[in-house]
């Protein structure tokens, strides 16, 4: 079921702040940011809390092992040398990708976000992608997601030669 990110936002922003206490604590380096849905006033989400957190490039490896100690790993297909996934535990469905800052998973997760906190037509786009999900074969949604964000990132970046 869809919601306004607005309607859980202080649930997600708990969420936020417990996973970065969780992480201090272990000893994770890097920076807990929170992208996805319930990140962005006014943005449909499914209720769930994306985080990302971005690591030094050389402390990557280290941080992945951290955290197999204490997160289950969702999505192994996905991994890369540069993208690792876990699930938290918390009191709303919750996920957390380690990018090495500045690769090109940490570029496309910053980015993306930034841009549909900042532009109300990109955040209407993104909305009405969410909207149309229940109607879409699973595989076909994340299709059009992933074509959606390639379209925000291809838009941020300047013309070949400039």
């Amino acid at each position: 079921m869809l919601r306004r990110s607005d309607e859980v936002r202080d649930q997600a922003a708990a969420v936020v702040d417990a996973e970065r206490a969780a992480l201090v604590a272990a000893g994770v380096p890097g920076e807990l940011a929170w992208v996805g849905g319930s990140s962005v006033p006014g943005a449909l989400t499914r209720g769930d809390v994306d985080l990302h957190l971005r690591v030094p490039p050389d402390a990557f490896a280290s941080a992945v092992d951290l955290l197999r100690r204490d997160h289950a790993v969702v999505h192994p297909e996905i991994w890369c040398a540069t993208l690792a996934t876990f699930a938290v535990d918390a009191p709303l469905p919750a996920g957390l990708a380690v990018t090495p800052v500045g690769s090109e998973h940490d570029v496309r997760f910053m980015r993306t976000w930034a841009r549909l906190r900042a532009d109300p037509a990109l955040l209407a786009e993104h909305n009405r992608v969410k909207a149309e999900a229940d109607a879409l074969a699973p595989d076909e949604y994340e299709a059009r997601k992933s074509a959606f964000f390639d379209r925000v990132l291809a838009a941020d970046d300047p013309a070949p030669g400039v």
